[in-house]
């Protein structure tokens, strides 16, 4: 039998965690598939995880909201670090080996996103002058001055898009306060992009960064915007922690 993984937090912060030396059950959690949760002690820290059965398991859409569930209850009383979805382990020792490779790691991420939290914030941006920018460049299929034209004026466009969403990004950034941000921009039609923000927050003042949302809003003009959280710290993480798996 394998073993799914959802996050890892502090032993201490878990119940029966400081005394526990097994896997218990953690009550009113069901985790992938509807299986069971448990937390998975190794040393300071514990995995929460739920049984998994490689054969006749099965990971779908359904699954993806399973997994997101446990890592956001376990956030109600914790710092949690998630593992991305997917992530399986074949064996306890696998658990236990990763535990220890990666310990400075984890030990360093969860001092880092202590008593914080995750905001984010979906900004539509519908402006007439960014028309001409979003509209693509196709590039011919021969070489030559016609194709290192079209190559220009796509870098151009491409710039252009880039200028107008870093300035969106700073507006937001100077309105909100975060403590540190990730930003991911895409075009959504033809006079339109998207700005996915995450922004890494104290908890303490969760209400005060809703607060500030209606004011920004109005401030952000030809934009909609959409305020969600507070969400475990899903992209505040290292890379070593974020690709951490056994066998996945």
């Amino acid at each position: 039998m394998s073993w799914y993984a959802y996050c890892l937090m502090e032993h201490q912060t878990l119940p029966n965690g400081v005394r526990a030396r097994r896997p218990f059950l953690l009550e009113g959690i069901q985790g992938v598939n509807s299986a069971p949760v448990m937390s998975y002690p190794s040393g300071e820290f514990a995995v929460i995880v739920s049984e998994f059965d490689r054969a006749t398991g099965k990971l779908d859409e359904k699954s993806v909201l399973e997994h997101a569930r446990v890592v956001s209850q376990s956030f109600r009383t914790a710092t949690v670090l998630p593992f991305r979805f997917g992530t399986i382990f074949d064996t306890e020792d696998a658990i236990r080996q990763a535990v220890r490779s990666n310990r400075r790691t984890f030990c360093e991420s969860v001092e880092r996103l202590r008593g914080k939290s995750e905001m984010r914030i979906k900004l539509t941006v519908r402006d007439g002058s960014l028309r001409a920018a979003m509209e693509e460049i196709e590039l011919p299929d021969t070489v030559g001055r016609e194709y290192l034209t079209k190559l220009r004026e796509k870098a151009s466009r491409d710039r252009e898009r880039q200028t107008k969403a870093r300035a969106l990004s700073v507006q937001v950034h100077k309105l909100f306060n975060p403590l540190e941000e990730e930003v991911s921009c895409k075009k959504v039609d033809a006079d339109g992009m998207l700005l996915d923000i995450a922004h890494l927050i104290d908890t303490k003042s969760i209400e005060k960064y809703q607060n500030r949302s209606s004011s920004a809003a109005k401030q952000l003009k030809n934009c909609r915007m959409v305020v969600t959280g507070p969400w475990p710290p899903y992209h505040f993480l290292p890379g070593k922690v974020r690709t951490v798996a056994g066998d996945s």
